[in-house]
């Protein structure tokens, strides 16, 4: 089933993958039809709205499959439309080595909104910091890179009598839109703060040095059956945190890591990993292993970052799926063989 907000294309196969159905329905069309129809298997392209649709058809007694977006394209014969869409979705869905999607509940999307307006929030609260300073720039007024620098220099307008009226009034305005901005990531923040106590999976990945709290959040929700995955590996390879494949011919060429997956988890990961290699250089932390300082001798720090970000990820695997609690290996609290 091809998916969009009001048209829905349906392509169906007998036993033998010949074509018996081929149909266009609205919305109320479409749910009426499921209703009716016995239970058979339906695949859907994995996007924002296929899980309500999955948890729907499923609860009509179907089994529905979620398939990724890039998973589908090569099945496309010619041309762009909901018909042929729909016929790619179930070709896709025949192949006996094809990847899905597991459907996330209710409650997980919910959980899921909190990280994505977090991350809104945080973004516009930079573009706003960004505004005043460009704007106090043109009075001659600067201030010291940091948001928390932003408040003092929004108190020197304030107090700066060379400053128009008008724009002080302006200035004043985008304060209280930076207050009302910051109040409101506190909230989130401890709502996911909240949530993170309340689920056993996310406690367990925090205990990765590196991890953290945003990180364990993102780990336990973007990931509900990480059985999936064959091994650590595929899981970091999920992310894209595994050298790029390029290879022919019997020759081996790796590129940098593949950027691919969710993009958001990635960059938690390498930013915790980044924090966790600033504390070591500064000899603060217990964490320094020789596996870490070897590489940070041989390699630039940021390649060091995604290396690390890439064991973490491991780890967070494993946890994971053997509902273990961190451990250190003997003789020495690193990372450096715990994967």
């Amino acid at each position: 089933m091809d998916t969009s907000k009001h048209v829905f294309q349906l392509h169906g196969v007998d036993a033998a993958e010949r074509p018996v159905l081929r149909k266009t329905f609205r919305r109320k069309e479409m749910i009426e039809f499921f209703s009716k129809l016995p239970p058979t298997q339906v695949a859907i392209e994995a996007c924002g709205a296929s899980h309500n649709w999955g948890r729907t058809l499923t609860g009509f007694g179907h089994s529905v499959k979620l398939i990724p977006p890039a998973y589908i394209k090569p099945y496309i014969k010619r041309g762009k439309n909901d018909a042929a869409d729909a016929e790619a979705i179930c070709e896709a869905m025949s192949r006996p080595t094809m990847r899905f999607v597991p459907i996330k509940s209710a409650d997980n999307q919910a959980a899921l909104m909190l990280v994505t307006m977090r991350d809104r929030l945080i973004r516009t609260r930079t573009q706003l910091c960004s505004a005043i300073r460009g704007h106090a720039a043109e009075f001659g007024l600067i201030a010291g890179s940091g948001t928390c620098r932003v408040e003092p220099l929004l108190d020197r307008i304030a107090a700066d009598p060379e400053v128009p009226h008008l724009a002080r009034d302006l200035f004043a305005m985008h304060a209280e839109e930076l207050a009302l901005l910051r109040a409101r990531i506190k909230e989130v923040n401890g709502r996911l703060a909240e949530w993170h106590r309340s689920n056993a999976r996310s406690r367990r990945v925090a205990q990765i040095p590196g991890v953290g709290t945003l990180g364990a959040t993102l780990l336990a929700l973007k990931t509900p059956a990480p059985e999936d995955f064959q091994s650590g590996r595929a899981f970091a390879a999920w992310i894209g945190l595994t050298p790029r494949d390029h290879s022919t011919g019997g020759r081996v060429k790796l590129g940098s890591i593949t950027r691919a997956g969710d993009a958001l988890l990635r960059r938690t990961l390498v930013v915790g990993a980044t924090a966790l290699l600033r504390h070591i250089r500064n000899d603060r932390s217990k964490h320094a292993s020789p596996w870490i300082l070897e590489m940070l001798k041989r390699k630039p720090p940021k390649l060091v970052a995604v290396a690390l970000a890439n064991k973490m990820a491991r780890i967070a695997w494993k946890l994971m799926v053997t509902n273990q609690d961190y451990q250190a290996p003997a003789g020495a609290t690193s990372l450096a063989r715990a994967a």
